[in-house]
């Protein structure tokens, strides 16, 4: 392996045409380049120069050489004024991450802003559940992530720091034509009957058994829907209900309306992951998904769906 500090040598002294010159224009001694470029040519396996009367020049092998240095070192410069540049905020890219309902609204509207004064980052936007996006910045994938705690606890992995971002109620999607459809506020108890469009997985306790069994029951049935898409879908037919995050309010198509419950307990947080060492432009973004955090009440009443 070449030594970038030899390579930066040999391609001055080229230039140079002469180890005294190119030692007057180092600082260094004549004796001094000579010993260098004497042990890049044994790491070479032979001479790069030919030794003339008033200088030196390439030789064949040392032409090849040059030309491989000079390439080299050009992508070393570049490495080094893009690592300047993201460190500094400016420039480069921005790999961020959030689950599906964070990219309804929350995360766009912080992106716009984030446009204005950033224009010169460009943004690499991916979607996932949060436990992923949170191995994701681990891995160093992400830059940043809008995870969530719903519906089994927030996920942690070693180098992620996660700080709150805001909190989002939990409201209850009803088909419009349901007994209770224009209720205000539904007591979960009311609901014992129905089948719950809910996506979980790995046995592990959510927010929905915990609600229920607070109010003293288990749900009747349980219909496993990952998409959001899917669940509006469902019940809409009248075939389940569903927990509704406020921050999908605006999403909820016609035929469906949200509902209050009255535990309030049925919230989420939402967090903002990091790795360790956070980019200056991920912690810009992250300031400006504060400053957008929205009341998730605030969210579910702008939506008009409520019942």
């Amino acid at each position: 392996m070449f030594d970038v500090d030899a390579l930066r040598l040999l391609v001055t002294v080229a230039g140079a045409g002469s180890f005294t010159r190119a030692a007057a224009g180092l600082n260094y001694t004549q004796s001094a380049v000579s010993r260098r470029i004497a042990s890049l040519e044994q790491e070479a396996g032979g001479p790069l120069f030919e030794r003339l009367p008033r200088g030196v020049r390439l030789n064949p092998a040392g032409r090849a050489l040059h030309r491989h240095a000079v390439e080299v070192l050009d992508r070393l410069a570049r490495a080094e004024q893009e690592l300047a540049v993201l460190h500094r905020g400016h420039g480069g890219l921005l790999h961020v991450g959030a689950f599906p309902t964070a990219n309804i609204a929350l995360v766009p509207a912080a992106l716009r802003a984030f446009r204005h004064v950033r224009p010169d980052v460009e943004v690499v936007a991916v979607e996932g559940r949060s436990g992923t996006l949170t191995a994701r910045i681990a891995d160093g994938a992400l830059d940043l992530a809008v995870v969530s705690d719903y519906p089994s606890g927030l996920c942690s992995a070693d180098g992620v720091a996660t700080t709150p971002l805001c909190e989002d109620e939990l409201l209850v999607a009803l088909p419009r034509e349901h007994r209770l459809a224009g209720a205000d506020v539904i007591d979960l108890l009311e609901l014992r009957d129905e089948a719950w469009l809910q996506d979980a997985y790995g046995g592990r306790p959510t927010m929905l058994a915990d609600a229920c069994g607070r109010a003293g029951f288990a749900p009747r049935k349980i219909i496993r829907i990952a998409e959001w898409t899917g669940k509006f879908g469902y019940v809409a037919a009248g075939l389940g209900v569903a927990l509704v995050p406020s921050l999908a309010a605006w999403a909820v198509p016609e035929g469906l309306v949200l509902a209050r419950l009255t535990d309030p307990a049925l919230r989420r947080t939402l967090h903002i992951a990091l790795p360790a060492t956070p980019l200056p432009a991920a912690l810009i973004l992250r300031e400006l998904l504060r400053e957008g955090g929205i009341r998730p009440s605030g969210k579910a009443s702008d939506a008009g769906r409520l019942a």
